[in-house]
């Protein structure tokens, strides 16, 4: 056994784990992922402010949910973490008492891990809760699923990372898979097969018309509510899914604004009104994992140097109306939204569309019609209160 190792043991034999109720506290559960994740190449540190700013007094979350943070501790040194949360909306859609755990992160040793999850099934337990759900940080719209299998490479922007242990630790903890899904990679150096460039045909013929996203002022808002109710509409009955309010939508679409690429933002409209889109986004992960989590002035400048080093980007969604199904709108929105980024000024090699449910037939079909194939599988977990 090495010194650092036997360290490190001697050290977890005396760990507690804690509710956040302190400013050390606090940043003792920010500091986690750095130990965690010291040794690992592929992990990007997300923005430190996008994720304090989820436990901020002013989070729209606490108009609809409560939750606590519990912080794994040794010596002062943190092991872990995991917050615990009840999101009413879900509860109402679901017609039942489920909670949720997210923002998990602990070293690689069961008996912290398990540790963590207990307090978190305690305080749902405590509150009448019947069923754990996770990760799901707050709500599905936020991060959510633990990767367990595509450990070879690094995440695409606002995809989910972890370490291969953890779905171990679930399993021995007693938690069960819920759901599954997928990520897609989709090399661009050869053309889609013929029958997405004639689903756009087809489309445009039954009237159907496509534009780029509006990138500015007035018009970028009207697209960004017109999104907003082509969204709400098109996923209500997703999974475990729980509605967002327009002004939640909208600030979070303003966070996205500057980082959006027209090209591979494609709207489909029926006469003035959107019925589709997909939607592109640059792998901004590059540069991010440059910065280091933190967006101040050394860290923005790194950001707009690393940031020509894209070459790839991640197909968020594809959305059509159902009555414009068989008017062949998802294949023909594959069709541009694919064409915008293979033109020649364009940096993008390879795309990954990710996530989406291992259950999802018909995305899935269209998916893996286009030459696409799975790379990464991320999983939900459940367990009986």
């Amino acid at each position: 056994m090495s010194a650092a190792k036997s360290q490190f043991e001697a050290v977890k034999s005396q760990f507690e784990v804690k509710p956040v109720t302190t400013a050390a506290d606090q940043a003792a559960f920010f500091a986690v992922p750095d130990r965690v994740y010291q040794d690992d190449p592929n992990w990007v540190k997300p923005l430190q402010s996008s994720i304090e700013k989820q436990f901020q007094a002013d989070s729209p979350f606490f108009s609809y949910g409560e939750l606590q943070q519990f912080v794994a501790l040794s010596g002062g040194q943190p092991l872990g973490r995991i917050v615990a949360a009840i999101n009413q909306r879900l509860i109402e859609r679901e017609g039942r008492r489920v909670g949720l755990f997210g923002f998990f992160e602990c070293v690689q040793d069961f008996d912290v891990a398990e540790a963590l999850l207990n307090q978190a099934c305690q305080w749902l337990r405590d509150r009448n809760i019947s069923l754990a759900r996770g990760p799901i940080d707050l709500s599905t719209h936020n991060s959510c699923f633990f990767l367990v299998d595509g450990f070879d490479t690094p995440p695409m922007v606002m995809m989910p990372y972890n370490l291969p242990y953890y779905s171990d630790f679930m399993m021995q903890a007693g938690w069960y898979p819920a759901k599954d899904a997928y990520a897609y990679n989709l090399p661009l150096d050869k053309p889609l097969p013929s029958q997405f460039e004639r689903a756009c045909h087809i489309a445009q013929k039954a009237g159907i018309t496509f534009r780029p996203i509006h990138t500015k002022g007035e018009t970028f808002e009207q697209d960004c509510r017109s999104l907003y109710q082509l969204f709400t509409t098109a996923f209500a009955h997703n999974w475990s899914s729980s509605a967002r309010t327009e002004a939640e939508f909208m600030a979070e679409a303003q966070e996205l604004q500057q980082l959006v690429d027209a090209d591979v933002f494609v709207i489909a409209e029926d006469q003035g009104k959107m019925i589709g889109f997909f939607m592109g986004l640059p792998d901004y992960n590059i540069p991010l994992k440059q910065v280091n989590g933190r967006l101040n002035w050394l860290g923005i400048l790194k950001f707009l140097w690393y940031r020509r080093q894209i070459d790839r980007g991640r197909v968020i969604a594809i959305c059509a109306l159902p009555e414009y199904r068989r008017k062949m709108v998802p294949l023909a929105l594959v069709y541009l939204g694919m064409k915008g980024g293979t033109q020649k000024q364009k940096p993008y090699k390879q795309a990954e569309l990710s996530w989406v449910f291992a259950d999802n037939m018909a995305s899935r079909k269209i998916i893996e019609a286009s030459g696409a194939y799975i790379t990464k599988t991320y999983r939900i977990y459940e367990k009986a209160l």
